[in-house]
């Protein structure tokens, strides 16, 4: 490839995200606005936002290397992904965008908590907040490793950009743009980023499919594949979801859509929407996205299957390189640039979400806990300081390529969504839902999460399942059974009753139903329901 085409594609699309970071800063005059962009997101930002920062490199080189290798059974995850993000837009959108501005208007997941449940001892705020920050900082680290490693891949042989550099500058463009952007600027990004993924998803298998002559060339070529695997002794059907499975396996596939009720950085974007209503149209836009994304990601297996069968002079070392090896033999240097950055893309809009979740727990969940307060610009940038004091400490875990914090990019996600997702829920659906109950949720979630990853499978086979399954579960149960033993006062209870049934009512439209009295440890008092 002339790396000449490749770097100015690339450096291209660094500046362009680097203009929308600082036209995003102008729109920011305090930290609601650093944090949340004043609750006035189109809905299709919001969308494509929420899907960019959820969608990393597993979509553009894990998913299609995995059924490259293994075929079409490696596509239930896909199923659970899309299924679970449909469902979230549907139940949890709309209801979390009312609450968490009729309950003191809370800009961050822990502030809503502790307010929703009137917690005065702050205890569940904290906990939460420390939970998102410790989690977020490793993940934070993981996508820094992966720029580094696809930066050292791609120009280290004809560059000599090692994985310390490749790390550093990554991280610095994305740190730039979030740093004066904030959740405006990574959403912004987060669109022209999933725009770009959405075309090179399609062009890269549609390109593929016409040079080699239509569909029906396609499947003869995974027919001839599959014929040569079975030669070999070791056969693959690359057309089934069934050969091969397992109970297990399925069932941990389709687990991952579970995770999606509880991941900050995502469910941060619903509450950002300028009315619940528009949780309609972004659901509309946002699974569209990703329902075409996944079919493109599956496509770009399938035909590269088809094409190194085809051409066996050509060869393909690492599956999960199909989508870059495919896009550096169709395209000319300058389009394929575009395509690797459509890489850089996944990895980075991730990566920007995480960083500015991180520091709204820095700023909002455990410096302003309690009521402690500052002049607007100085939250401002006390925002700004936590995006990169979390910057920092992420690199300095990131600074070995071999660092284990890779693995806990599965075990995050199972993390956050079965200690955050069953409390999410249950908290927008069950007004009797207690704080006990859902402190317990959250450490029984994340305990059995973390118990069921470290252990064997050849201890008991079960204990091969995701993670995430039965740390959901438990936690939905606990959540459940210590709500119902720990009973509040009537006074407490009518008005968080009065407060559910309010966010309720705006969900269902009723802007006349006035917004109710705010929440103890509310930072800035509760906004009129009708602004809603």
């Amino acid at each position: 490839m002339d790396t000449t085409f490749l770097l100015l594609a690339i450096g291209l699309y660094f500046a362009a995200m680097v203009a929308i970071g600082l036209y995003a800063s102008k729109q920011n005059d305090d930290l609601d606005d650093y944090m949340l962009a004043g609750r006035q997101m189109k809905p299709s930002v919001a969308a494509l936002s929420a899907g960019a920062s959820d969608m990393s490199g597993w979509l553009l080189m894990g998913l299609p290397g995995a059924i490259y290798a293994s075929g079409l059974v490696e596509g239930w995850m896909a199923i659970g992904l899309t299924v679970g993000a449909w469902i979230n837009w549907k139940v949890v959108a709309p209801r979390l965008r009312s609450y968490t501005e009729v309950s003191g208007n809370s800009i961050t997941i822990p502030s809503f908590l502790e307010n929703r449940f009137r917690d005065k001892t702050h205890i569940l705020r904290i906990v939460a907040g420390v939970i998102i920050l410790v989690f977020f900082t490793f993940y934070v680290s993981s996508g820094m490793v992966a720029g580094g490693k696809f930066v050292e891949s791609t120009f280290g042989e004809d560059l000599g950009m090692n994985y310390l550099t490749g790390m550093l500058i990554v991280s610095a463009i994305t740190v730039l743009y979030t740093l004066f952007g904030g959740f405006l600027g990574a959403s912004l990004t987060d669109v022209a980023q999933g725009v770009l993924m959405f075309i090179a998803l399609l062009a890269v298998p549609i390109t593929v499919m016409i040079t080699m002559g239509g569909w029906d060339a396609i499947v003869d070529g995974l027919r001839a594949a599959d014929a040569a695997s079975a030669a070999n002794g070791e056969p693959v059907n690359h057309f089934s979801m069934i050969e091969n499975a397992t109970l297990i396996g399925v069932l941990s596939s389709l687990a991952w859509g579970l995770g999606y009720f509880g991941q900050p950085h995502i469910i941060v974007r619903f509450m950002a929407l300028r009315t619940p209503q528009d949780a309609a149209t972004a659901r509309r836009v946002g699974v569209s996205w990703m329902a075409l994304s996944v079919v493109g990601a599956v496509l770009v297996a399938l035909v590269g299957i088809a094409y190194f069968q085809a051409n066996p002079n050509r060869t393909l070392d690492d599956p999960e390189t199909v989508f870059l090896v495919l896009s550096d033999i169709m395209f000319h240097p300058f389009l394929a640039g575009f395509v690797l950055a459509a890489v850089l893309a996944a990895i980075m809009s991730t990566l920007s979400s995480q960083l500015i979740v991180c520091s709204s727990a820095l700023v909002e969940d455990l410096y302003r806990v309690g009521g402690r307060t500052a002049a607007p610009t100085t939250l401002l940038w006390m925002g700004r300081i936590g995006v990169l004091v979390i910057a920092v400490i992420a690199a300095l875990l990131a600074l070995n390529p071999d660092s284990s914090v890779l693995d806990l990019v599965s075990f995050a996600w199972a993390g956050f969504g079965s200690a955050f997702g069953p409390v999410i829920l249950l908290a927008l659906y069950w007004d009797k839902f207690t704080s006990w109950g859902a402190m317990a949720a959250m450490v029984v979630g994340a305990a059995v999460a973390w118990f069921w990853s470290k252990a064997s499978g050849d201890t008991w086979e079960w204990f091969d399942l995701y993670e995430l399954l039965p740390g959901f579960v438990s936690a939905l149960i606990v959540g459940v059974l210590v709500s119902m033993i720990t009973q509040r006062s009537r006074r407490v209870q009518a008005a968080i009753t009065e407060e559910f049934t309010g966010a309720i009512d705006i969900v269902k439209g009723n802007e006349q139903v006035a917004a109710t009295e705010p929440s103890a440890g509310a930072q800035g008092g509760a906004t009129a329901a009708g602004r809603a």
